[in-house]
């Protein structure tokens, strides 16, 4: 059993080694590499990405990381390309190889069949005498001193090496593309990272009803209307123009204060000044108000008027906390 300090030293020259080798890619972000992004951008085609064993791996994220960001991509298995799948490849398609060592007889096998199609290979890998480098039109080289494996042989700097490479070149290209927040959105419109970009107060306030009330209505009325809509508070309105809200905390602490309670209105209770947000604002916006003033109901509008009331409950339900 290796003891706690010798764990924590362990970790720390792990990260150390692969933090170097990061450092170390500065040196090979030169010509070759503006050429790939240039070619990448003029392309009418898409990247193919490819690769075996943990570049494969590699390769499936820096193709996941590209077509977030505005970069059709697809992920191209190196021995399935040999076995049919380099039917996928169009002529207008640009292909990169992730390969450590560039020899291995996947890749010996496959850079040859990628030449005769005609197709612009790119090589992402560690060794420039190695065969996939003498058969490749540009080169982004990742290669490393050593692993971080204490027998130099399991990939792990070297990875490490090409997923930032692969980092580097996809926002080259988002900032090219001038790829912004709303495009993101577009291409995340399920999970909650997008949802943070697109979603409106007004899309949450539409999933709730609009409780209401008139500012003489009498206490019971108004413990009812809250009761009803499930939202903690409700709006007192004349005219169809805000007056109010009254929060379920309104009315416990009214009933601290008073036995009597016959000849109060909802005019009595209400917060005249209440937080109120756009429905065209993003519902991120919304929970920053909220946090902010500390409240949990949130009074949605449309040209100042009454739209709707949205919920703390509303915005974890949604993801976007």
């Amino acid at each position: 059993m290796k003891s706690k300090k010798s764990i924590i030293e362990i970790a720390v020259s792990t990260l150390k080694l692969e933090s170097d080798a990061i450092l170390n890619l500065l040196q090979h972000v030169n010509e070759d590499f503006v050429k790939i992004v240039d070619l990448i951008l003029e392309s009418k085609g898409r990247v193919i990405v490819t690769g075996i064993g943990k570049s494969a791996i590699i390769a499936q994220k820096i193709v996941a990381t590209f077509n977030s960001t505005g970069t059709p991509a697809i992920f191209m298995h190196a021995a399935d390309a040999v076995h049919g799948d380099l039917g996928m490849i169009q002529k207008d398609d640009i292909v990169m190889c992730l390969s450590k060592s560039g020899n291995t007889p996947e890749i010996k096998l496959l850079a040859p069949l990628l030449k005769q199609s005609g197709n612009v290979l790119i090589g992402m890998l560690g060794s420039l005498d190695s065969d996939l480098a003498k058969q490749a039109d540009l080169i982004l080289n990742t290669s490393v001193e050593k692993e971080a494996c204490p027998h130099n042989l399991a990939p792990t700097t070297s990875t490490t090496a090409q997923l930032a490479m692969g980092d580097a070149l996809a926002i080259c290209l988002l900032e090219a593309r001038e790829f912004n927040t709303e495009d993101f959105a577009r291409y995340h419109p399920g999970g909650s990272l997008g949802k943070r970009l697109y979603l409106k107060a007004g899309d949450l306030a539409l999933k709730n009803e609009r409780p209401s009330i008139s500012p003489s209505a009498s206490v019971k009325d108004v413990i009812i209307e809250i009761s009803k809509n499930r939202l903690g508070a409700v709006v007192v309105i004349a005219d169809n123009n805000i007056l109010g809200v009254i929060t379920d905390g309104d009315i416990r602490r009214m009933l601290e204060k008073h036995t009597n309670i016959e000849n109060i209105t909802a005019a009595d209770l209400m917060n005249s000044n209440p937080k109120q947000i756009d429905k065209n604002e993003l519902a991120l916006l919304a929970l920053e108000v909220i946090k902010k003033n500390n409240i949990t109901q949130l009074l949605v509008t449309e040209n100042g008027h009454y739209y709707g009331m949205i919920h703390l409950h509303d915005l974890l339900q949604e993801g976007i906390i």
